[in-house]
């Protein structure tokens, strides 16, 4: 949960297009003495300045817009609660990787998640993973014993555990005054950052899923993913020591990590087998919040030697990221939607 807005860059490409153009109108040659070169420049100019003040306007405006040029949202499932549309979405895709045979072992998966606001203001962002187990067929189910927020279930005549890491303040379900930064050049020193170290929580999956429709805003999902067996335990293993009690919470987590003194959503669920060291520019990344901060953790899951390997089935971080977008009435016009597939909710 770090701060900075995200553009798409389209602006910085369209820029020099407006300096050119001021160049060119500053450099016309001399009016002669004559009338009619002075009336032909001044209405080049006028072109010029034209065009220029339109380039610069849609430089300015591209970003906001990018929204508008991506695919239609799909309002089929609007009057679904955004609850049932993530978990609709995780049993059909869990099935596919089934199959329809006897599943003969225990299977194991991921779902990371993300979810910001439309001006991606980090004290709304946030990143959370799922981890699921569905036990074999025609066995009784051996369920993890004592792990706190467990889900237990069946879908299809597949018996299922799942639990969710979503680490914020213990507090944050009545209170959603999060402190990132507080304190002048806070984001360069995390030495000048005055936000308090405060208790932590591990919420699950419903939890966090309400305070996303609280705040209105995009929810990424990527996955199901299927993972080895000693991924769903180093899973577990960072569930627990979590809810140990042990380690708090703090947004910028730069000076209080490397102890396990305090860590952020991010670093809670980043490396499965270790705190995740540092994350982007100036150690925890002025982008590692919200859809960004989760995609790096996959580049974490599927790169680092440590994790590597882990998972069993290919990750295209780009492709296989779903979007759910808060629409205040169905087919509504401006609906914040980062995502290439998107489909609609409301409260």
């Amino acid at each position: 949960m770090n701060c900075t807005k995200k553009t798409d860059g389209s602006a910085a490409h369209r820029a020099p297009t407006c300096i050119e153009l001021a160049k060119m109108e500053s450099g016309w040659p001399p009016l002669n003495h004559c009338g009619a070169p002075r009336k032909a420049n001044r209405s080049t100019r006028t072109v010029a300045r034209f065009l220029a003040m339109s380039a610069l306007l849609v430089s300015l405006c591209g970003p906001v817009q990018a929204g508008l040029f991506k695919p239609d949202v799909n309002y089929s499932n609007y009057d679904v609660p955004l609850w049932d549309q993530v978990v609709n979405r995780i049993k059909a895709k869990v099935s596919a990787r089934l199959g329809e045979g006897e599943n003969k072992v225990d299977r194991y998966f991921i779902v990371p998640f993300a979810y910001q606001h439309r001006d991606n203001y980090p004290a709304r962002a946030h990143s959370f993973i799922s981890v699921i187990r569905v036990f074999a067929d025609n066995k009784q189910p051996k369920y993890t014993p004592g792990l706190r927020g467990l889900r237990r279930g069946e879908y299809r005549d597949r018996n299922f555990e799942a639990f969710t890491i979503s680490w914020m303040p213990a507090g944050f379900a009545k209170d959603q005054d999060l402190c990132v930064f507080d304190g002048f050049g806070s984001r360069i020193d995390p030495d000048l950052n005055t936000c308090p170290i405060v208790p932590g929580k591990c919420f699950d999956l419903v939890e966090t899923l309400k305070l996303a429709v609280l705040f209105k805003n995009a929810v990424g999902m990527w996955g199901p993913y299927e993972i080895k067996k000693e991924a769903f335990e180093l899973g577990v293993k960072r569930k627990e020591l979590l809810d140990g009690g042990t380690i708090r919470y703090k947004a910028d987590d730069r000076l209080t990590r490397k102890d396990k003194l305090a860590i952020n959503c991010f670093h809670a669920m980043a490396g499965l087998e270790h705190l995740y060291p540092a994350g982007g520019f100036l150690d925890t990344g002025f982008r590692m919040w919200g859809i960004d901060g989760t995609a790096r953790v996959l580049i974490e899951y599927t790169k680092a030697v440590r994790d590597k390997g882990l998972i069993l089935e290919p990750v295209d971080i780009k492709e296989d990221l779903y979007g759910f977008v808060y629409a205040p009435e169905r087919n509504s016009f401006g609906v914040y939607n980062p995502f290439r597939n998107a489909s609609a909710y409301h409260d």
